[in-house]
Protein backbone atom coordinates (compact mmCIF):
# COMPACT_ATOMS: atom_id res chain seq x y z
CA UNK A 1 0.00 0.00 0.00
CA UNK A 2 1.03 3.50 -0.82
CA UNK A 3 1.48 5.64 2.58
CA UNK A 4 3.15 8.48 1.77
CA UNK A 5 4.59 10.71 -1.17
CA UNK A 6 6.93 13.88 -1.23
CA UNK A 7 7.63 15.68 -3.60
CA UNK A 8 9.73 18.71 -3.73
CA UNK A 9 10.06 21.02 -6.88
CA UNK A 10 8.72 19.24 -9.51
CA UNK A 11 7.13 20.97 -11.89
CA UNK A 12 4.82 23.82 -10.66
CA UNK A 13 4.94 21.79 -7.44
CA UNK A 14 7.48 23.24 -5.00
CA UNK A 15 6.56 21.13 -1.58
CA UNK A 16 3.97 18.59 -1.18
CA UNK A 17 3.57 15.66 1.19
CA UNK A 18 0.74 13.70 1.13
CA UNK A 19 -0.64 10.62 3.35
CA UNK A 20 -2.48 7.66 1.77
CA UNK A 21 -4.58 5.21 3.74
CA UNK A 22 -6.49 1.57 2.56
CA UNK A 23 -9.74 2.07 0.09
CA UNK A 24 -10.83 4.62 -2.39
CA UNK A 25 -8.76 7.62 -2.35
CA UNK A 26 -10.43 10.41 -5.01
CA UNK A 27 -8.03 13.23 -6.38
CA UNK A 28 -9.92 15.76 -8.25
CA UNK A 29 -10.02 19.46 -9.36
CA UNK A 30 -10.50 21.80 -12.18
CA UNK A 31 -8.30 20.95 -15.12
CA UNK A 32 -5.46 21.54 -15.48
CA UNK A 33 -4.89 22.05 -11.22
CA UNK A 34 -1.76 19.62 -11.66
CA UNK A 35 -3.27 16.01 -11.22
CA UNK A 36 -1.71 14.50 -13.78
CA UNK A 37 1.74 16.03 -12.18
CA UNK A 38 1.19 13.91 -8.81
CA UNK A 39 0.83 10.42 -11.04
CA UNK A 40 3.92 12.46 -13.44
CA UNK A 41 5.86 12.68 -10.18
CA UNK A 42 4.82 8.73 -8.96
CA UNK A 43 5.06 7.53 -12.38
CA UNK A 44 8.85 9.33 -11.54
CA UNK A 45 9.98 7.79 -8.34
CA UNK A 46 8.82 4.43 -9.87
CA UNK A 47 10.85 4.81 -12.77
CA UNK A 48 7.95 5.19 -15.47
CA UNK A 49 9.11 6.42 -18.82
CA UNK A 50 7.03 10.06 -18.94
CA UNK A 51 8.36 14.16 -19.29
CA UNK A 52 11.78 14.24 -20.04
CA UNK A 53 11.77 17.83 -18.18
CA UNK A 54 10.66 17.60 -14.61
CA UNK A 55 12.29 20.15 -12.52
CA UNK A 56 10.64 23.15 -11.32
CA UNK A 57 11.96 25.99 -13.02
CA UNK A 58 14.80 27.76 -11.34
CA UNK A 59 15.76 24.92 -9.38
CA UNK A 60 19.04 22.97 -9.23
CA UNK A 61 16.77 19.71 -8.92
CA UNK A 62 13.33 18.19 -7.98
CA UNK A 63 12.79 15.23 -5.44
CA UNK A 64 10.20 12.27 -5.13
CA UNK A 65 9.93 10.21 -1.68
CA UNK A 66 7.13 7.06 -2.06
CA UNK A 67 6.55 5.49 1.31
CA UNK A 68 4.65 1.60 1.07
CA UNK A 69 3.81 -0.44 3.38
CA UNK A 70 4.91 -4.29 2.75
CA UNK A 71 2.73 -6.66 4.36
CA UNK A 72 4.60 -10.52 4.40
CA UNK A 73 4.52 -12.25 1.33
CA UNK A 74 4.83 -9.58 -1.07
CA UNK A 75 6.46 -9.69 -4.61
CA UNK A 76 8.80 -7.15 -3.34
CA UNK A 77 9.96 -8.65 -1.06
CA UNK A 78 11.49 -11.52 -3.67
CA UNK A 79 12.96 -9.09 -5.57
CA UNK A 80 14.84 -7.59 -2.94
CA UNK A 81 16.30 -10.35 -1.90
CA UNK A 82 17.69 -10.92 -5.24
CA UNK A 83 19.24 -7.63 -5.22
CA UNK A 84 20.58 -7.69 -2.33
CA UNK A 85 18.84 -4.94 -0.69
CA UNK A 86 17.57 -4.16 3.11
CA UNK A 87 13.98 -5.57 3.69
CA UNK A 88 11.38 -5.13 6.15
CA UNK A 89 7.80 -3.67 6.32
CA UNK A 90 8.80 -0.58 5.29
CA UNK A 91 10.18 0.46 1.51
CA UNK A 92 11.08 3.94 1.11
CA UNK A 93 12.10 4.75 -2.71
CA UNK A 94 13.39 8.11 -3.69
CA UNK A 95 15.04 9.42 -6.78
CA UNK A 96 16.32 12.52 -7.56
CA UNK A 97 16.23 14.31 -11.16
CA UNK A 98 18.58 17.55 -11.50
CA UNK A 99 18.05 20.10 -13.96
CA UNK A 100 20.69 18.83 -16.64
CA UNK A 101 18.74 15.59 -16.71
CA UNK A 102 20.52 13.22 -14.55
CA UNK A 103 18.29 10.98 -12.57
CA UNK A 104 19.23 9.02 -9.56
CA UNK A 105 17.59 6.51 -7.23
CA UNK A 106 17.29 4.68 -3.81
CA UNK A 107 15.53 2.15 -2.54
CA UNK A 108 15.75 1.64 1.23
CA UNK A 109 19.34 4.42 1.12
CA UNK A 110 20.88 2.34 -1.06
CA UNK A 111 21.83 3.29 -4.85
CA UNK A 112 19.69 1.37 -7.86
CA UNK A 113 19.78 1.16 -11.40
CA UNK A 114 16.27 1.97 -13.38
CA UNK A 115 16.03 -1.36 -14.12
CA UNK A 116 16.10 -2.93 -10.65
CA UNK A 117 13.79 0.16 -9.77
CA UNK A 118 11.10 -1.01 -12.27
CA UNK A 119 10.98 -4.44 -11.23
CA UNK A 120 10.02 -3.67 -7.72
CA UNK A 121 7.59 -0.71 -8.73
CA UNK A 122 5.61 -3.68 -10.78
CA UNK A 123 4.68 -4.96 -7.82
CA UNK A 124 3.72 -1.86 -6.34
CA UNK A 125 1.34 -0.17 -8.47
CA UNK A 126 -1.74 -0.45 -11.43
CA UNK A 127 -1.99 2.10 -13.30
CA UNK A 128 -5.06 2.12 -15.71
CA UNK A 129 -6.67 4.70 -18.09
CA UNK A 130 -8.11 5.01 -20.99
CA UNK A 131 -4.65 4.60 -23.01
CA UNK A 132 -3.85 1.63 -20.73
CA UNK A 133 -2.08 -0.01 -23.08
CA UNK A 134 0.44 -1.17 -20.44
CA UNK A 135 -2.28 -3.25 -19.13
CA UNK A 136 -5.06 -4.74 -19.90
CA UNK A 137 -5.25 -3.96 -23.94
CA UNK A 138 -2.23 -5.16 -24.33
CA UNK A 139 -2.99 -8.52 -26.16
CA UNK A 140 0.16 -10.08 -25.06
CA UNK A 141 -0.81 -9.82 -21.72
CA UNK A 142 -4.16 -11.73 -22.42
CA UNK A 143 -3.07 -15.48 -21.68
CA UNK A 144 -1.33 -14.16 -18.34
CA UNK A 145 -4.79 -12.84 -16.98
CA UNK A 146 -7.01 -15.58 -18.03
CA UNK A 147 -4.58 -18.12 -16.38
CA UNK A 148 -4.37 -16.01 -13.34
CA UNK A 149 -8.41 -15.53 -13.09
CA UNK A 150 -8.80 -19.36 -14.04
CA UNK A 151 -6.06 -20.29 -10.75
CA UNK A 152 -4.53 -22.49 -13.61
CA UNK A 153 -0.92 -21.96 -12.33
CA UNK A 154 -0.42 -25.83 -11.24
CA UNK A 155 -1.18 -26.62 -14.83
CA UNK A 156 0.83 -24.41 -16.55
CA UNK A 157 4.03 -24.85 -13.97
CA UNK A 158 3.34 -28.91 -15.80
CA UNK A 159 3.20 -27.14 -19.21
CA UNK A 160 6.63 -25.28 -18.26
CA UNK A 161 8.21 -28.41 -16.54
CA UNK A 162 6.78 -30.93 -19.80
CA UNK A 163 8.28 -28.48 -22.29
CA UNK A 164 11.77 -28.28 -20.30
CA UNK A 165 11.83 -31.79 -20.52
CA UNK A 166 10.88 -31.65 -24.52
CA UNK A 167 13.69 -29.61 -25.31
CA UNK A 168 16.23 -31.24 -23.38
CA UNK A 169 15.36 -34.47 -25.25
CA UNK A 170 15.46 -32.86 -28.39
CA UNK A 171 18.42 -31.32 -28.15
CA UNK A 172 19.93 -34.44 -26.59
CA UNK A 173 18.71 -36.59 -30.00
CA UNK A 174 20.01 -33.51 -32.17
CA UNK A 175 23.18 -33.72 -30.05
CA UNK A 176 23.55 -37.70 -30.99
CA UNK A 177 22.70 -37.51 -34.72
CA UNK A 178 25.35 -34.84 -35.10
CA UNK A 179 27.82 -36.88 -33.73
CA UNK A 180 26.73 -40.06 -34.89
CA UNK A 181 26.97 -38.19 -38.57
CA UNK A 182 30.41 -36.79 -37.60
CA UNK A 183 31.64 -40.50 -36.52
CA UNK A 184 30.17 -41.42 -39.85
CA UNK A 185 32.28 -39.43 -41.59
CA UNK A 186 35.45 -40.84 -39.93
CA UNK A 187 34.71 -44.23 -40.10
CA UNK A 188 37.18 -45.76 -42.24
CA UNK A 189 39.65 -43.61 -40.11
CA UNK A 190 38.43 -44.72 -36.89
CA UNK A 191 38.38 -48.59 -37.91
CA UNK A 192 41.98 -48.64 -39.70
CA UNK A 193 43.50 -46.11 -36.69
CA UNK A 194 42.12 -48.42 -34.03
CA UNK A 195 43.44 -51.58 -35.83
CA UNK A 196 46.69 -50.21 -35.93
CA UNK A 197 46.92 -49.23 -32.37
CA UNK A 198 45.11 -52.33 -30.92
CA UNK A 199 47.92 -54.78 -33.30
CA UNK A 200 50.97 -52.37 -31.40
CA UNK A 201 49.15 -52.17 -28.33
CA UNK A 202 51.46 -48.93 -26.49
CA UNK A 203 51.94 -48.82 -23.03
CA UNK A 204 52.33 -46.04 -20.81
CA UNK A 205 55.66 -45.23 -20.06
CA UNK A 206 57.29 -47.64 -23.13
CA UNK A 207 59.02 -45.06 -25.24
CA UNK A 208 61.35 -43.86 -22.30
CA UNK A 209 62.18 -47.36 -21.08
CA UNK A 210 63.01 -48.81 -24.56
CA UNK A 211 65.01 -46.15 -25.32
CA UNK A 212 66.69 -46.37 -21.91
CA UNK A 213 66.95 -50.14 -22.77
CA UNK A 214 68.06 -49.40 -25.95
CA UNK A 215 70.73 -46.99 -24.95
CA UNK A 216 72.52 -49.23 -22.28
CA UNK A 217 73.05 -51.85 -24.81
CA UNK A 218 74.26 -50.13 -27.26
CA UNK A 219 76.90 -48.68 -24.85
CA UNK A 220 77.77 -52.18 -23.69
CA UNK A 221 78.72 -52.49 -27.23
CA UNK A 222 81.10 -49.94 -27.02
CA UNK A 223 82.66 -50.19 -23.32
CA UNK A 224 81.98 -53.90 -22.78
CA UNK A 225 85.33 -54.83 -24.10
CA UNK A 226 87.33 -52.02 -21.58
CA UNK A 227 84.98 -52.94 -18.50
CA UNK A 228 86.56 -56.73 -18.98
CA UNK A 229 90.15 -55.73 -19.18
CA UNK A 230 89.56 -53.88 -16.23
CA UNK A 231 87.87 -56.91 -14.54
CA UNK A 232 90.88 -58.94 -15.38
CA UNK A 233 93.52 -56.43 -13.79
CA UNK A 234 91.85 -56.34 -11.10
CA UNK A 235 90.70 -59.91 -10.19
CA UNK A 236 92.54 -62.91 -8.77
CA UNK A 237 95.22 -62.63 -11.88
CA UNK A 238 96.16 -59.28 -11.14
CA UNK A 239 95.83 -56.27 -8.60
CA UNK A 240 93.87 -58.55 -6.14
CA UNK A 241 96.00 -61.40 -6.42
CA UNK A 242 98.94 -58.87 -6.13
CA UNK A 243 97.55 -58.00 -3.01
CA UNK A 244 96.81 -60.97 -1.72
CA UNK A 245 100.83 -61.80 -1.91
CA UNK A 246 102.07 -59.20 -0.42
CA UNK A 247 100.09 -59.42 2.48
CA UNK A 248 101.03 -63.34 2.72
CA UNK A 249 104.71 -61.61 2.43
CA UNK A 250 104.66 -58.95 5.04
CA UNK A 251 102.56 -61.16 7.44
CA UNK A 252 105.37 -63.40 7.62
CA UNK A 253 107.81 -60.49 7.67
CA UNK A 254 106.00 -58.79 10.23
CA UNK A 255 106.70 -61.37 13.13
CA UNK A 256 110.13 -60.74 13.30
CA UNK A 257 109.47 -56.60 12.78
CA UNK A 258 108.06 -55.39 16.46
CA UNK A 259 104.93 -54.15 15.01
CA UNK A 260 106.71 -52.11 12.38
CA UNK A 261 104.44 -53.77 9.94
CA UNK A 262 101.37 -53.29 11.62
CA UNK A 263 99.84 -50.48 9.59
CA UNK A 264 101.12 -51.91 6.67
CA UNK A 265 99.59 -55.02 7.05
CA UNK A 266 96.21 -53.41 7.53
CA UNK A 267 96.40 -50.92 4.62
CA UNK A 268 96.52 -54.19 2.72
CA UNK A 269 93.53 -55.80 4.15
CA UNK A 270 91.70 -52.86 3.55
CA UNK A 271 92.75 -52.66 0.34
CA UNK A 272 92.19 -56.30 -0.60
CA UNK A 273 88.34 -55.62 0.58
CA UNK A 274 87.74 -52.97 -1.43
CA UNK A 275 89.63 -54.83 -4.44
CA UNK A 276 87.09 -57.23 -4.07
CA UNK A 277 83.76 -54.78 -3.74
CA UNK A 278 85.47 -53.05 -6.73
CA UNK A 279 85.63 -56.59 -8.63
CA UNK A 280 82.16 -57.74 -7.71
CA UNK A 281 80.99 -54.60 -8.97
CA UNK A 282 82.36 -55.03 -11.95
CA UNK A 283 80.83 -58.29 -12.47
CA UNK A 284 77.63 -57.36 -12.16
CA UNK A 285 77.89 -54.57 -14.19
CA UNK A 286 79.45 -57.15 -16.73
CA UNK A 287 76.00 -59.23 -17.02
CA UNK A 288 73.81 -56.16 -16.70
CA UNK A 289 75.32 -55.32 -20.08
CA UNK A 290 75.81 -58.39 -21.30
CA UNK A 291 72.83 -58.54 -24.09
CA UNK A 292 71.61 -60.78 -26.87
CA UNK A 293 72.35 -58.59 -30.67
CA UNK A 294 68.59 -59.65 -31.53
CA UNK A 295 67.32 -58.65 -28.30
CA UNK A 296 68.61 -54.67 -28.99
CA UNK A 297 67.40 -55.35 -32.81
CA UNK A 298 63.53 -56.17 -32.04
CA UNK A 299 64.05 -53.05 -29.23
CA UNK A 300 64.33 -50.61 -31.55
CA UNK A 301 62.22 -51.56 -33.63
CA UNK A 302 59.20 -51.38 -31.30
CA UNK A 303 60.60 -48.15 -30.83
CA UNK A 304 60.50 -47.03 -33.89
CA UNK A 305 57.75 -48.25 -34.17
CA UNK A 306 55.82 -46.81 -31.42
CA UNK A 307 57.31 -42.91 -32.82
CA UNK A 308 56.79 -43.53 -36.35
CA UNK A 309 53.03 -44.18 -35.30
CA UNK A 310 53.00 -40.77 -32.82
CA UNK A 311 53.97 -38.64 -35.63
CA UNK A 312 51.39 -40.22 -37.91
CA UNK A 313 48.85 -39.21 -35.22
CA UNK A 314 51.00 -35.92 -34.70
CA UNK A 315 50.90 -37.05 -30.68
CA UNK A 316 53.70 -37.88 -28.55
CA UNK A 317 54.69 -41.39 -28.03
CA UNK A 318 53.45 -41.12 -24.51
CA UNK A 319 50.23 -40.02 -26.04
CA UNK A 320 49.48 -43.41 -27.59
CA UNK A 321 47.37 -45.40 -25.04
CA UNK A 322 45.09 -42.19 -24.66
CA UNK A 323 44.82 -42.00 -28.07
CA UNK A 324 43.72 -45.59 -28.60
CA UNK A 325 41.43 -45.09 -25.38
CA UNK A 326 39.75 -42.12 -27.24
CA UNK A 327 39.44 -43.42 -30.64
CA UNK A 328 38.24 -47.15 -29.41
CA UNK A 329 35.84 -44.92 -27.64
CA UNK A 330 34.46 -43.04 -30.63
CA UNK A 331 34.43 -46.29 -32.43
CA UNK A 332 32.44 -48.21 -29.74
CA UNK A 333 30.04 -45.10 -29.96
CA UNK A 334 29.65 -45.07 -33.94
CA UNK A 335 28.94 -49.04 -33.78
CA UNK A 336 26.01 -48.18 -30.58
CA UNK A 337 25.44 -45.23 -32.36
CA UNK A 338 22.45 -46.34 -33.88
CA UNK A 339 21.12 -48.37 -30.72
CA UNK A 340 21.60 -44.77 -28.27
CA UNK A 341 19.59 -42.58 -31.48
CA UNK A 342 16.64 -45.28 -31.69
CA UNK A 343 16.69 -44.83 -27.73
CA UNK A 344 17.10 -41.21 -27.52
CA UNK A 345 14.08 -40.60 -30.47
CA UNK A 346 11.94 -42.99 -28.62
CA UNK A 347 12.75 -40.59 -25.34
CA UNK A 348 12.07 -37.50 -27.35
CA UNK A 349 8.59 -38.73 -28.77
CA UNK A 350 7.46 -39.42 -25.09
CA UNK A 351 8.47 -36.07 -24.28
CA UNK A 352 6.75 -34.82 -26.79
CA UNK A 353 3.49 -36.17 -26.38
CA UNK A 354 3.66 -35.33 -22.32
CA UNK A 355 4.33 -32.17 -23.57
CA UNK A 356 1.18 -32.13 -25.76
CA UNK A 357 -1.04 -33.80 -23.09
CA UNK A 358 0.00 -31.25 -20.83
CA UNK A 359 -0.75 -28.47 -23.38
CA UNK A 360 -3.88 -30.01 -23.92
CA UNK A 361 -5.56 -29.92 -20.43
CA UNK A 362 -3.99 -26.08 -20.03
CA UNK A 363 -6.08 -25.80 -23.21
CA UNK A 364 -8.98 -27.50 -21.79
CA UNK A 365 -8.99 -25.54 -18.81
CA UNK A 366 -8.39 -22.18 -20.55
CA UNK A 367 -11.61 -23.16 -22.33
CA UNK A 368 -13.29 -23.55 -18.95
CA UNK A 369 -11.85 -20.13 -17.57
CA UNK A 370 -12.51 -18.03 -20.37
CA UNK A 371 -16.42 -19.04 -20.32
CA UNK A 372 -16.39 -18.23 -16.95
CA UNK A 373 -14.52 -14.83 -17.60
CA UNK A 374 -17.00 -13.88 -20.37
CA UNK A 375 -19.59 -14.52 -18.08
CA UNK A 376 -18.28 -12.73 -14.96
CA UNK A 377 -17.04 -9.66 -17.60
CA UNK A 378 -20.85 -9.39 -19.51
CA UNK A 379 -22.69 -9.49 -15.52
CA UNK A 380 -20.55 -6.84 -14.36
CA UNK A 381 -21.12 -4.88 -18.16
CA UNK A 382 -24.74 -4.48 -18.02
CA UNK A 383 -24.70 -2.16 -14.48
CA UNK A 384 -22.50 -0.37 -16.29
CA UNK A 385 -25.22 0.40 -19.03
CA UNK A 386 -23.51 -1.88 -21.63
CA UNK A 387 -25.98 -4.58 -21.58
CA UNK A 388 -26.07 -4.71 -25.18
CA UNK A 389 -21.82 -5.12 -25.66
CA UNK A 390 -20.55 -8.47 -25.86
CA UNK A 391 -17.41 -9.74 -24.25
CA UNK A 392 -15.45 -12.88 -25.17
CA UNK A 393 -12.31 -14.76 -24.67
CA UNK A 394 -10.84 -16.06 -28.15
CA UNK A 395 -8.75 -19.20 -27.67
CA UNK A 396 -6.17 -19.79 -31.08
CA UNK A 397 -3.83 -21.73 -32.05
CA UNK A 398 0.15 -20.38 -31.11
CA UNK A 399 3.73 -21.38 -31.46
CA UNK A 400 4.42 -23.76 -28.96
CA UNK A 401 6.47 -22.62 -25.72
CA UNK A 402 6.53 -23.54 -22.29
CA UNK A 403 3.19 -21.38 -21.60
CA UNK A 404 1.39 -23.69 -23.51
CA UNK A 405 0.19 -23.36 -27.08
CA UNK A 406 -2.89 -20.83 -27.35
CA UNK A 407 -3.22 -17.46 -27.71
CA UNK A 408 -5.41 -15.81 -26.14
CA UNK A 409 -7.48 -12.50 -27.03
CA UNK A 410 -10.18 -10.40 -25.49
CA UNK A 411 -12.11 -8.94 -28.04
CA UNK A 412 -15.59 -6.53 -27.63
CA UNK A 413 -18.26 -6.30 -29.62
CA UNK A 414 -19.87 -2.98 -28.58
CA UNK A 415 -23.51 -3.76 -30.11
CA UNK A 416 -25.72 -6.72 -31.40
CA UNK A 417 -24.37 -7.88 -34.43
CA UNK A 418 -21.52 -5.92 -35.34
CA UNK A 419 -18.60 -7.55 -35.70
CA UNK A 420 -16.09 -8.11 -32.75
CA UNK A 421 -12.76 -6.90 -32.16
CA UNK A 422 -9.64 -5.73 -30.21
CA UNK A 423 -10.91 -3.58 -26.99
CA UNK A 424 -8.48 -0.54 -28.40
CA UNK A 425 -10.31 -0.64 -31.64
CA UNK A 426 -13.50 -1.27 -31.16
CA UNK A 427 -14.84 0.46 -28.12
CA UNK A 428 -14.73 4.08 -27.65
CA UNK A 429 -13.30 6.38 -25.04
CA UNK A 430 -15.90 6.12 -22.32
CA UNK A 431 -17.40 2.19 -23.36
CA UNK A 432 -12.85 1.35 -23.10
CA UNK A 433 -13.27 2.58 -19.65
CA UNK A 434 -16.06 0.92 -18.49
CA UNK A 435 -14.65 -2.20 -20.49
CA UNK A 436 -11.27 -2.03 -18.43
CA UNK A 437 -12.85 -1.46 -15.44
CA UNK A 438 -15.52 -4.55 -15.43
CA UNK A 439 -12.17 -6.52 -16.49
CA UNK A 440 -10.68 -5.33 -13.58
CA UNK A 441 -13.36 -5.72 -11.51
CA UNK A 442 -13.53 -9.86 -12.44
CA UNK A 443 -9.48 -9.73 -12.15
CA UNK A 444 -9.00 -7.62 -9.26
CA UNK A 445 -5.61 -8.84 -7.06
CA UNK A 446 -6.03 -5.10 -5.40
CA UNK A 447 -4.33 -6.42 -1.82
CA UNK A 448 -1.04 -7.42 -3.82
CA UNK A 449 -0.52 -3.65 -5.41
CA UNK A 450 -2.33 0.08 -5.30
CA UNK A 451 -4.47 0.66 -8.04
CA UNK A 452 -4.80 4.03 -9.87
CA UNK A 453 -7.52 4.70 -12.13
CA UNK A 454 -6.78 7.85 -14.49
CA UNK A 455 -10.05 9.63 -15.15
CA UNK A 456 -11.02 5.67 -16.14
CA UNK A 457 -14.75 7.64 -15.25
CA UNK A 458 -14.14 9.94 -18.51
CA UNK A 459 -17.50 10.40 -20.57
CA UNK A 460 -19.49 8.96 -18.46
CA UNK A 461 -22.61 10.32 -16.21
CA UNK A 462 -25.47 9.34 -14.02
CA UNK A 463 -26.17 6.07 -13.16
CA UNK A 464 -23.37 4.94 -14.84
CA UNK A 465 -21.11 7.16 -13.17
CA UNK A 466 -22.42 5.42 -10.29
CA UNK A 467 -22.00 2.26 -11.27
CA UNK A 468 -18.16 2.74 -12.22
CA UNK A 469 -17.84 4.43 -8.58
CA UNK A 470 -19.85 1.59 -6.98
CA UNK A 471 -17.19 -1.07 -8.55
CA UNK A 472 -14.08 1.01 -7.94
CA UNK A 473 -15.27 1.26 -4.23
CA UNK A 474 -15.90 -2.61 -4.61
CA UNK A 475 -12.16 -3.08 -5.67
CA UNK A 476 -10.86 -1.24 -2.85
CA UNK A 477 -12.77 -3.14 -0.15
CA UNK A 478 -9.76 -5.61 -0.38
CA UNK A 479 -6.93 -3.04 -0.79
CA UNK A 480 -6.24 0.56 -1.90
CA UNK A 481 -7.30 2.91 -5.31
CA UNK A 482 -6.60 5.92 -5.80
CA UNK A 483 -8.43 7.57 -8.96
CA UNK A 484 -8.55 10.81 -10.48
CA UNK A 485 -11.88 12.02 -11.48
CA UNK A 486 -13.96 14.18 -12.54
CA UNK A 487 -17.51 12.68 -11.95
CA UNK A 488 -19.25 13.97 -8.63
CA UNK A 489 -20.97 10.43 -8.20
CA UNK A 490 -17.24 8.63 -8.25
CA UNK A 491 -15.65 11.22 -5.53
CA UNK A 492 -19.03 10.62 -3.07
CA UNK A 493 -18.20 6.92 -2.85
CA UNK A 494 -14.56 7.56 -1.75
CA UNK A 495 -13.15 6.88 1.54
CA UNK A 496 -10.60 10.23 1.33
CA UNK A 497 -10.82 12.98 -0.95
CA UNK A 498 -8.46 15.31 -1.51
CA UNK A 499 -8.66 18.41 -3.71
CA UNK A 500 -5.82 19.56 -6.56
CA UNK A 501 -5.72 23.08 -6.83
CA UNK A 502 -3.32 25.76 -8.03
CA UNK A 503 -2.62 29.28 -7.71
CA UNK A 504 -0.31 32.17 -8.31
CA UNK A 505 2.31 32.58 -4.77
CA UNK A 506 5.11 35.56 -5.66
CA UNK A 507 4.18 35.79 -9.73
CA UNK A 508 4.75 31.87 -9.61
CA UNK A 509 2.20 29.48 -10.14
CA UNK A 510 2.01 26.13 -7.67
CA UNK A 511 -0.05 23.48 -7.10
CA UNK A 512 -1.15 22.55 -3.82
CA UNK A 513 -3.26 19.08 -2.80
CA UNK A 514 -5.44 19.93 0.49
CA UNK A 515 -7.41 16.72 2.24
CA UNK A 516 -10.89 17.52 2.51
CA UNK A 517 -13.21 17.21 5.66
CA UNK A 518 -17.11 16.44 5.13
CA UNK A 519 -18.26 19.98 4.96
CA UNK A 520 -15.22 20.34 2.27
CA UNK A 521 -16.51 17.46 0.39
CA UNK A 522 -19.58 18.87 0.09
CA UNK A 523 -18.28 22.14 -1.51
CA UNK A 524 -15.89 20.38 -3.43
CA UNK A 525 -18.80 17.90 -5.11
CA UNK A 526 -20.93 20.55 -5.64
CA UNK A 527 -18.64 22.33 -7.60
CA UNK A 528 -18.45 19.16 -9.92
CA UNK A 529 -22.43 19.19 -10.17
CA UNK A 530 -22.66 23.05 -10.94
CA UNK A 531 -19.32 24.44 -11.60
CA UNK A 532 -17.79 27.66 -10.54
CA UNK A 533 -20.73 28.89 -9.14
CA UNK A 534 -22.20 26.73 -6.39
CA UNK A 535 -26.16 26.78 -5.43
CA UNK A 536 -27.56 25.35 -2.71
CA UNK A 537 -28.93 22.94 -4.56
CA UNK A 538 -25.60 21.43 -6.03
CA UNK A 539 -24.92 21.50 -2.26
CA UNK A 540 -28.16 19.47 -1.71
CA UNK A 541 -27.05 17.10 -4.10
CA UNK A 542 -23.50 16.57 -3.28
CA UNK A 543 -24.74 15.76 0.45
CA UNK A 544 -27.17 13.60 -0.98
CA UNK A 545 -24.38 11.29 -2.84
CA UNK A 546 -22.48 11.79 0.17
CA UNK A 547 -25.30 10.31 1.91
CA UNK A 548 -25.26 7.47 -0.43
Amino acid sequence: MLRALDIRDMLIIDRLELEFRPGLNVLTGETGAGKSILLDSLGFVLGWRGRAELVRQGQDQGEVVAVFDLPEGHAAHAILEEAGLPGGSELILRRINTSDGRKTAWVNDRRVSGDVLRQISETLIELHGQQDDRGLLNPRTHRDILDAFGGLESKRAAVAKAWSVKRAAAQALDAALAELRALKEEEDFLRHAVEELTQLAPEKGEDAALDAKRRLMQAAERIGEEVQRAASLLGPDGAEGQAGDALRWLEGAAEHADGTLDAPLAAVSRALVELDDAARGISDALETMAFDAHVLEATEERLFALRGLARKHNVTPEALPELAETLAARLAALDAGAGNVAELEQASQAAREAYEAAAQKLRTARTQAAKRLDRAVMAELAPLKMERAVFTTEMSEAEPGPSGSDAVAFRVATNPGAPSGALAKIASGGELSRFLLALKVCLSDAGARTMIFDEIDRGVGGATADAVGRRLQQLADSGQVLVVTHSPQVAALGAHHWRVSKAVVSGATLSRVDPLAREERVDEIARMISGAGVTDAARSAAQSLLAG
